[in-house]
């Protein structure tokens, strides 16, 4: 190699790092943008699952859970699933080459096709929405050993309440697949702002109805349970509604185009193509643990969801902002063949989404059942679910930080071009899954489903992990552990002096104020211990998420 070929080397490769730099100093700022709309629709998610807990039955509950369950699932395929395994990535490479001028018209036509799919979804799930509703809650058609007929009317009035929600929730995917595919646009295009803050316009739609339509239906004779699906409806047009000036902003907004001739849609289609099999995989799973859950008695289906609405907030606030600000550009790295600066990008990701998931598993751990009742612990909700709840908080909060794991792990591989490992860790993660879950809901009931959930999670994240080190080699593993190592030190010191505080603050005082205080007093000592400790373990991950809110205040 020659001196001046020599030079353009090493210059490529500085200008590699220097861009690297420069993706990664942004990633956390976009992510607190992400974030922070995340955090107001968590926010609104914990009033509306507050709202639904007190003034609905557990009956009607466990029907919309279900009912929702069922287009939610669908939409790992046609909403979010493929906008990151396909559409970001081939988005992201069109922005790369040739700018909007060649990213326009192949999103126009990825619209085209989406659209075409998601009409086709919600026109068959309509149909069949009794098939489906038996297939998620055959258990809902059972009485338990011994119960009277009218308890047999009642479990079968279950069933036909839980199909009459999925008919009319159904066109919710359509909505949320055409908003999926319009944050990816606003992604790509860094604007992060309104695809994170629209969100929380799902929750507004269903709060508005249950409080606007819940006892003008009841006089008319419609089960109140009906105005929750009407608020998830208006929750989604909200959402799409929400995107359209940005949209417009960008010239993201043309018509959609059917066309299966284009080269890109096509590559886009290809990659989507596994991701079938792995929504396959997914809905097996979900209609599994849904099932097992509806043969657990009533409020089973509620508790497992209200647990998992509680391990969203973190997961959502942070840890998924954190991977949709990082999928562009991991994808723009991958397009240039930049694989180191792909890896260190990755690595810095996954350090930040481990510094907020490790805290927040111990946590939850520790003070669930103070926070379930601090939050949800009121009308219909009542001690036993709080109980209940909390124990199957217990392990799905616990599982928090391989989720969180996951999440970084599978945009790397789609933005790499590999749909192929993620669907195939699925697969065996799923065997896990019923494998635990038979062993277990018998004598752990409905906190058996959710051991089996954070199990799987594990061997998920576990397999992920390797998996990606075949692909790209050292995935900076030393960087990774010391930083786990620190964080996990000053969780454990925040969660033994909180936990301490719970228990002695349990009962002190009558009422909902002695309710209430357990769990608020031992939040606030947990956030403010882990902040301290981690400063004073030397936890770099600290000053780098808090360097945004920095830059904000020196420059006021």
């Amino acid at each position: 190699m020659t001196e001046p070929e020599a030079g353009e080397r090493d210059a490529a490769r500085d200008a590699s790092a220097r861009a690297g730099a420069e993706e990664r100093a942004k990633i956390v700022g976009r992510a607190g943008v992400v974030g922070a709309g995340t955090l107001l629709s968590r926010l609104l998610g914990f009033g509306r699952d507050a709202v639904i807990a007190a003034l609905f039955t557990r009956r009607e509950t466990d029907a919309f859970w279900v009912a929702l369950t069922i287009p939610n699932a669908l939409r790992q395929l046609l909403a979010e699933g493929a906008v990151s395994s396909a559409v970001v990535p081939v988005l992201g490479e069109r922005l790369a080459k040739g700018g909007d001028a060649a990213a326009r018209p192949f999103f126009a036509r990825a619209r085209g096709v989406s659209l075409a799919a998601l009409v086709v979804v919600t026109i068959l799930g309509v149909v069949f929405a009794r098939e489906l509703t038996w297939l998620f809650a055959s258990g809902y058609s059972d009485t338990a050993g011994g119960a009277a007929a009218d308890g047999a009317a009642a479990a079968g009035s279950k069933l036909e309440l839980t199909t009459s929600l999925t008919r009319v929730m159904f066109p919710y995917i359509l909505f949320m697949g055409t908003a999926a595919l319009g944050m990816a646009a606003l992604n790509a295009k860094r604007r992060f702002a309104v695809a994170a803050f629209a969100p929380a316009l799902f929750s507004v739609g269903i709060v508005g109805a249950a409080f606007l339509l819940r006892e003008p239906l009841a006089e008319r004779g419609v089960d109140p349970a009906m105005t929750l699906a009407i608020g998830v409806l208006a929750g989604g047009v909200l959402q799409v509604a929400a995107q359209v000036p940005a949209l417009r902003q960008i010239g993201y907004v043309s018509r959609p185009i059917f066309d299966l001739r284009d080269p890109h849609v096509r590559v886009m289609l290809r990659r989507i193509v596994p991701m079938t099999f792995g929504l396959g995989v997914y809905y097996v799973d979900l209609v599994l643990s849904r099932r097992f859950l509806s043969e657990l008695g009533e409020g089973a289906q509620s508790w497992f969801s209200w647990a998992s609405r509680l391990c969203d907030l973190p997961q959502g606030i942070f840890v998924m902002a954190l991977s949709s600000a990082t999928l562009p550009s991991l994808a723009t790295f991958a397009a240039k063949g930049e694989t180191d600066e792909l890896v260190t990008t990755w690595a810095h990701g996954m350090r930040l989404a481990m510094f907020v998931a490790i805290p927040c598993s111990v946590a939850l751990v520790v003070l669930g059942e103070p926070l379930v009742v601090l939050l949800f612990e009121r009308g219909h909700f009542d001690p036993e679910s709080s109980h209940q709840t909390a124990r199957a908080l217990a392990w799905q909060g616990g599982a928090i930080f391989t989720v969180a794991a996951t999440r970084q792990l599978v945009p790397a591989f789609h933005a790499l071009g590999d749909t192929r490992t993620p669907v195939v860790v699925s697969a065996i993660d799923l065997g896990a899954f019923i494998a635990l879950a038979l062993a277990l809901r018998g004598p752990l009931g409905h906190v058996g489903i959710s051991v089996a959930v954070a199990g799987s999670s594990a061997v998920q994240m576990l397999l992920l992990f390797y998996g990606l080190r075949r692909r790209v080699g050292s995935l900076r593993g030393a960087e990774l552990a010391r930083s786990a190592a620190r964080v996990l030190a000053a969780s454990a010191i925040a969660g033994v002096a909180s936990g301490a505080l719970a228990h002695v603050l349990s009962g002190a005082l009558p009422g909902a104020v002695g309710r209430a205080l357990p769990g608020l007093a031992s939040a606030v000592l947990f956030g403010a211990l882990f902040l301290v400790a981690a400063w004073g373990l030397g936890a770099r991950e600290l000053a780098e998420v808090t360097a945004p809110i920095r830059r904000r205040l020196r420059r006021r």
